[in-house]
């Protein structure tokens, strides 16, 4: 598993089936890329300058949304994952 360091989030990249109105599948390669996905490590907190840790936003098991342009994609056992600071989690989805 991917542990990540300071202020950074592991994210399982959740990929939407889409489909037009009439029932066409949108091909991989016409699709944008995914910004939602499943929180699965989170790291310890940025340290502030008076050297004690500042609580993540976030926990395992949130599903969030990030910046389109952010982090970094990683591949682990065929699985699609992206590790993204903090401040690059935009929102996290409820219900």
């Amino acid at each position: 598993m991917i542990k990540p360091l300071a202020d950074r989030v592991v994210i399982k990249v959740i990929d939407d089936v889409q489909q037009t109105s009439g029932g066409i599948f949108i091909p991989d390669s016409a699709k944008e890329k995914p910004q939602k996905g499943e929180v699965v490590a989170v790291g310890e907190g940025k340290t502030n300058d008076k050297g004690e840790k500042e609580p993540m936003e976030v926990k395992v098991g949130d599903v969030v949304l990030f910046a389109k342009y952010s982090g970094t994609d990683v591949k682990v056992d065929d699985v699609e994952y992206k590790i993204v600071s903090i401040k690059d989690c935009l929102a996290i989805l409820e219900g």
